[in-house]
């Protein structure tokens, strides 16, 4: 799935310590974050490869049972070398509840688009997610939102507009999805932030896997098809994937701040049209071309801003998502 990162604020001396920036090492965290990139891309590509057999609640569980077994085995190996608290326990397990219910609205959302729309698409209107991050951070975190700020989101818009041109003939329904799949996640980034500080990365991963495992289990059966053994390991191998992909993107801000490494995230645009041609035969169109640069200017933009408004370095960030 599309992510954008977007860093959340440093804990109170009052919290329990969480890892900080690992030092000031933008090379190592622009490279991975671009290999980041490369996995969450294949990750979509491959999912939508499964929905033309299986229903988007089936691909979503299966991802999520590769997703929970990744952070079960985290879990254990952390048990195993170091005593300490566990993943499992949260100091803050309303908002945990909300995050992974959020993450799971947006991976059905994003799926159910991927059925119809290409990667490359689906992945640029994603990129959506910072217009709604700034327009709920004002009444969720309580932060002031600049008529820059607000200028560049509209922006943003207007390139997604650009991208879906409804009223057209090229307008599909399913461009909404998508969107709303933005608006989910820009919800769970908002709530990863009031998180931040309480709980490690490691136990939020967790318990979004749990979450939504849950979730997705008790809505599967009204969906199931039976899948064949093909179909249950490229189902996993996507949860493996895309973990994989937001364990990268934690790290990779650890090393870098968020200003420095969010221009990079847009690669993902790049390989997503570059997978979606090789195995769906899709190119993008002039319109789809202009649309993305005008997100990516919007994204840069607001980057540009965080970087000024000087916000604390990162503790952690959403993995991009849990899964999605």
């Amino acid at each position: 799935m599309a992510t954008l990162t977007l860093p959340v604020a440093a804990a109170p001396s009052a919290r329990p310590a969480l890892p900080a920036l690992l030092g000031d090492q933008p090379l190592r965290g622009i490279v991975l974050v671009v290999i980041s990139t490369v996995f969450l891309s294949s990750s979509d590509a491959t999912a939508k490869y499964l929905t033309g057999q299986l229903s988007g609640i089936e691909v979503a569980w299966l991802r999520y049972v590769g997703f929970l077994a990744v952070m079960l085995v985290a879990a254990l190996v952390r048990a195993q070398l170091k005593r300490g608290a566990s993943p499992f326990r949260s100091a803050r397990p309303g908002l945990q509840v909300v995050r992974g219910i959020a993450l799971v609205g947006s991976s059905l959302l994003f799926l159910a688009g991927l059925r119809t729309l290409p990667v490359a698409e689906i992945t640029a209107i994603a990129f959506v997610s910072p217009i709604f991050v700034t327009a709920l951070s004002i009444p969720v975190l309580g932060e002031k939102v600049g008529a820059r700020r607000w200028i560049a989101s509209l922006v943003g818009l207007l390139g997604v507009l650009i991208i879906v041109r409804p009223g057209t003939s090229a307008f599909q329904a399913a461009a909404i999805l998508p969107i709303v799949s933005a608006l989910f996640w820009a919800a769970a980034l908002v709530v990863t932030r009031k998180i931040n500080g309480y709980d490690a990365p490691q136990t939020t991963m967790t318990w979004s896997a749990i979450v939504g495992f849950l979730i997705l289990s008790a809505i599967v059966p009204f969906v199931w098809e039976t899948p064949n053994l093909t179909q249950v390991a490229i189902g996993a191998a996507i949860g493996f994937i895309s973990t994989a992909g937001h364990w990268i993107v934690t790290i990779a801000y650890r090393h870098a701040p968020a200003s420095t490494l969010v221009p990079f995230s847009y690669s993902q645009i790049i390989w997503a049209g570059l997978l979606g041609f090789l195995f769906f035969g899709t190119v993008p169109d002039a319109y789809m071309g202009l649309g993305v640069l005008v997100i990516c200017g919007s994204g840069l933009y607001t980057a540009h801003r965080e970087r000024m408004r000087r916000v604390p370095a990162p503790t952690g960030v959403l993995p991009a998502g849990g899964v999605r």
